[in-house]
């Protein structure tokens, strides 16, 4: 599997995700504060769907 997410991207991926499940569970968002769950995990396992479909990567390249 090839990795596509990484550095910045992926941290901010996983703060967001983080951030937005805590609103959710708080109360303050509601349930749509749940959609945090994709960036989440796109950031934990380095792999953005999306990216694949249009051709992005921010992954360092490896030499």
């Amino acid at each position: 599997m090839k990795f596509n997410v990484g550095g910045i991207d992926r941290i901010l991926r996983i703060i967001v995700g983080i951030v937005l499940i805590g609103l959710s569970l708080m109360g303050i968002i509601g349930v749509w504060g749940w959609i945090g769950i994709v960036p989440l995990v796109t950031g934990l396992f380095k792999i953005c769907p999306l990216y694949s479909i249009i051709g992005m990567n921010t992954c360092p390249m490896k030499k």
